[in-house]
């Protein structure tokens, strides 16, 4: 059982591991209570999550066999509800939006505000594939900064929107596909980049391992580093979350993740 947010939070939390303090924008139950406690230990704000008091907390119970096949039941409870984040004071200079699985009147209420304030975003629909139509997932997709998917939904989304990869790539900067221990494929209009996947010392738990490599990712964008760079640092925060079970339950200091990114990668 994920902590708060699913995507959204295993992503913050990750990030708070790496000296960020992300804001998520989501809306929550009247069950908030420990949630907030839980991301206030973490620094990780919690003024951008709107409490809808009479519903509870959005909630996903996963089920994981040992071939790593799983089954989700999943109540929405208050994610029924849009948050209706503003982006007050929010500027292309000073912030990137990744939109994660959600509300689905949020998530194409931010892509739409995130293009007129000029502020990068990244798609990252994941298992909210199933709510989209091809044309409205066409316009989502259109301006975004990046891509974000595994192979697997990658694939769904070619089918449902009737486009190739190529084509594809004319609607959203870059390309961005998680290959599990393959690593990963980056790819823009100047070709594609191959990740490898950083050294694992004991395989525990991949669940969460592909929003532990968004983090680390986002962590590479912010800082200045080329996408070849990001990605690897995704490598390196993925490695952390499948070494532990739980997606909210590694911990590392910034400095060991760079020691372990030397290791793996080189300097950083």
């Amino acid at each position: 059982v994920e902590k708060f947010g699913g995507t959204a939070g295993n992503i913050a939390y990750s990030l708070s591991l790496l000296n960020e303090k992300p804001h998520i924008l989501a809306t929550i139950g009247k069950d908030y209570h420990n949630y907030f406690e839980w991301l206030e230990q973490n620094n990780i704000p919690v003024d951008s999550v709107t409490i809808i008091r009479e519903e509870v907390t959005a909630g996903a119970y996963i089920t994981t066999d040992l071939s790593d096949n799983q089954i989700t039941g999943f109540n929405p409870g208050a994610m029924k509800y849009a948050s209706s984040y503003t982006f007050d004071g929010a500027t292309g200079e000073n912030a990137i939006c990744l939109i994660a699985p959600g509300n689905l009147d949020d998530m194409v209420g931010y892509a739409r505000i995130c293009r007129e304030k000029g502020i990068p975003y990244i798609c990252d629909p994941g298992q909210s594939l199933t709510k989209w139509e091809g044309a409205q997932l066409r316009e989502w997709l259109n301006g975004s900064h990046a891509l974000i998917s595994n192979d697997y939904e990658l694939e769904v989304i070619m089918k449902m929107t009737g486009l190739d990869r190529t084509v594809l790539m004319s609607l959203t900067g870059m390309i961005i596909t998680t290959l599990g221990e393959n690593g990963s494929l980056i790819g823009n209009s100047e070709g594609n980049l191959r990740i490898p996947a950083a050294k694992i010392g004991k395989v525990i738990d991949p669940t969460g391992a592909g929003d532990a490599y968004r983090a680390g990712m986002l962590k590479g964008i912010i800082t200045g580093r080329d996408m070849e760079t990001s990605g690897k640092m995704g490598s390196i925060a993925a490695a952390y979350a499948v070494e532990a079970y739980g997606t909210q339950e590694h911990k590392y200091a910034y400095e060991e993740f760079i020691e372990r990114y030397r290791e793996n990668f080189g300097e950083l």
